[in-house]
């Protein structure tokens, strides 16, 4: 195909998307000339489509490499790309009109028409994220699921170079609105033909957005038009109990708000939600109790390695009010023997709860982490964090998705397992050193053989991920820990 047919096909597909007219065509194909470092548009059809944008983009990006246009980073071929995929993304308003149009019949078909939308365009990295390795572990609190992440790697040692200068902060972040069709840089994503749908919450300006590289089914993204720190409040459960109001097939939730035990991105207040069922949203309540001021509530002690409340209820003002409570006691909450402390000396706050909201029916279900953030000169990266034994599988902050029983595993992890199979099985290997007394466990342990090594080696890494889970639960699954939840749940 010529690169005058792939141009005008392409330009066929951006009519199609519902942001231009028949009318546009010469203006989209000089405009794409243009940026693809081509003079002329030589004669050729206007014919049916059967290729995918994408497709069309990369024979683009391929002539704009012949033409200098670009070099062959990754990160301009990212921004030229966006750039491209803009014309084929209707604008805002009408990416926002199409979407109440759709939600008028049925939320679940405006999220539809979004998601294929960020899909078609790219701006949902589809075949990035289908790089990830995925495997099931069963455990005593149900099938945990894990994930390899190579949605996220580096493919230019001159721009991660680049990520590491720092410049003018426009936009101040990645969930800030003025990021909506921003041309990107060296040093920051490009978002040409990212577009965002407004939500008013509670007066609020919000932005709900599909996340490029996502970790689970539909991962989007509500941030506050304001750049404005997380913070865990009871505005924060009245937001997310009406967001699911809003799109009831979505569960959505918090991170953390504070450090060693808050997410990856606290300075913007967003949340994150989906389209998924994660493990946690399948775990019972293993002791129910009741909380008097809150006759409508049912409550109770979720069985997950952390620390986990669950109220369900039709009233979306009693579930505020009962998870209000709930924090504030916590905020203040000690108990000394378990080392579990609310407040430093200095009145620096230990105590916070990762909040998660869904629908159940006629039901709202709002799940409560409890999350403690002190330290000790055993635990100096957290008494209720990762604890060294689990950092050689999971290292750093637990997300959103870890705590609900979905884990995203670091991309080095990937071959290192195939080394630590290799040694099992008595070949030649390279194991690295930090795996070394796991491996010997694992080969004491277990009858190992061709057919059941990868097996053995993901229910062990499923465990040490069940391992890392309870490091951060504030109450401990044994006896002790027990008592100590129903001590607090007695001031409730």
């Amino acid at each position: 195909m010529s690169i005058s047919q792939t141009i005008r096909d392409f330009i066929t597909l951006a009519i199609q998307s519902g942001g231009w007219m028949e009318m546009d065509r010469l203006y989209l194909e000089n405009r794409v000339i243009a940026m693809i470092g081509e003079d002329a548009l030589t004669k050729v059809e206007v014919q049916a489509v059967a290729e995918p944008a994408i497709a069309l983009v990369e024979q683009l990006l391929g002539q704009a490499q012949k033409n200098q246009v670009i070099t062959g980073l990754q990160a301009e071929k990212e921004r030229l790309e966006a750039q491209l995929m803009d014309l084929m993304t209707p604008p805002p308003s009408v990416v926002n009109a199409y979407f109440a149009q759709y939600y008028s019949k049925d939320p679940i078909q405006a999220t539809d028409y979004f998601f294929n939308l960020s899909k078609e365009t790219n701006y949902v990295k589809t075949r990035e994220n289908a790089r990830n390795s995925l495997f099931s572990v069963e455990t005593e609190y149900g099938q945990l699921e894990m994930m390899i992440d190579f949605s996220k790697i580096e493919n230019d040692q001159e721009a991660f170079i680049a990520k590491q200068t720092v410049t003018d902060a426009y936009p101040k972040c990645v969930f800030c609105m003025e990021n909506e069709g921003y041309k990107g840089r060296a040093n920051y994503p490009a978002r040409s033909n990212q577009r965002i749908i407004r939500m008013n919450l509670d007066g609020e300006s919000w932005g709900f957005q599909y996340a490029p590289n996502a970790h689970y089914t539909e991962q989007c993204i509500i941030a506050s038009e304001e750049h404005r720190p997380l913070k865990t409040t009871k505005a924060t459960f009245q937001r997310l109990l009406k967001i699911v109001e809003v799109l009831p097939h979505y569960f959505v939730g918090s991170d953390a708000d504070l450090p060693i035990v808050g997410g990856s991105k606290t300075a913007h207040a967003y949340y994150q939600g989906g389209r998924h069922a994660f493990p946690l949203a399948a775990a019972e309540i293993e002791r129910p109790f009741t909380l008097q001021d809150f006759p409508s509530i049912t409550a109770g002690i979720v069985k997950w390695p952390m620390s986990v409340i669950r109220l369900q209820g039709k009233k979306q003002r009693d579930l505020v009010e009962a998870a209000n409570k709930i924090l504030t006691n916590w905020q203040t909450y000690s108990d000394e023997p378990l080392e579990i402390i609310a407040q430093a000396t200095d009145g620096t706050q230990h105590h916070t709860i990762t909040p998660i909201a869904r629908r159940t029916g006629d039901h709202f279900e709002l799940d409560l982490v409890l999350r403690d953030n002190n330290v000790s000169a055993e635990f100096p990266d957290g008494i209720f964090h990762l604890h060294p034994e689990v950092q050689h599988i999971k290292k750093g902050i637990l997300d959103l998705n870890d705590v609900m029983g979905s884990a995203v595993l670091a991309p080095h992890l990937e071959t290192e397992l195939k080394e630590v199979e290799q040694y099992l099985l008595g070949q030649e290997n390279t194991l690295a050193d930090y795996h070394q007394k796991w491996a010997d466990q694992l080969k004491t342990d277990n009858q190992i053989t061709v057919e059941n090594v990868t097996e053995i080696v993901q229910k062990a890494v499923g465990k040490i991920f069940v391992r890392g889970l309870e490091d951060a639960g504030v109450f401990k699954r044994d006896s002790e820990g027990q008592l100590g939840f129903l001590r607090f749940i007695h001031t409730l």
